[in-house]
């Protein structure tokens, strides 16, 4: 297996098909606006909404950066990028935010799709896009755990699930 071809399966497992972990896609099924506004308790909680407002400033950087355009958000802590669009229990926000993911996978996917072993190594700005992309999939893990632990305690996750 090439080293895109092991990229791009991986890709796949952390967003739509699960392999060792539910995928952050089955991690969001049947979220409601409602659900992701939720809070746990204590002061450093996040919730699902802001966890995915986090994830999709940086999956939206590395698209920006593997297609060569100009990012136009920006951020000058992390906790800045935690912030999500659309008002608490906003549906229509949610349903778009949630659109928003699945087209940003989608593009990066593609774009990995084309790119060679050269493209790979090229820096995005500072490390090769293999090590871009695969951060970034090392962060989707993270934080898909968080969400599934926040759908748990507020009790959105079920008991128990068929998988592999």
């Amino acid at each position: 297996m090439s080293r895109k071809e092991l990229l791009l399966q991986n890709w796949m497992y952390t967003y739509e098909q699960e392999d060792w972990y539910p995928p952050l896609r089955d991690a969001l099924a049947g979220v409601t606006a409602a659900q992701a506004s939720w809070r746990p308790t204590g002061e450093a909680a996040n919730t699902i909404w802001e966890t995915v407002s986090h994830l999709l400033f940086f999956k939206e950087r590395l698209l920006h950066r593997l297609l060569g355009t100009e990012f136009p958000l920006s951020a000058e802590t992390n906790d800045d990028t935690f912030v999500p669009s659309g008002g608490a229990a906003d549906e229509e926000a949610w349903e778009k935010t949630m659109q928003r993911m699945e087209d940003v996978h989608r593009q990066i996917q593609e774009k990995l799709a084309s790119l060679s072993e050269y493209d790979l190594d090229q820096a995005l700005p500072s490390i090769p896009a293999s090590q871009s992309v695969m951060s970034i999939m090392l962060h989707d893990a993270f934080h898909t755990g968080q969400i599934i632990q926040i759908r748990k305690l507020q009790g959105s996750w079920p008991a128990k699930r068929t998988f592999l």
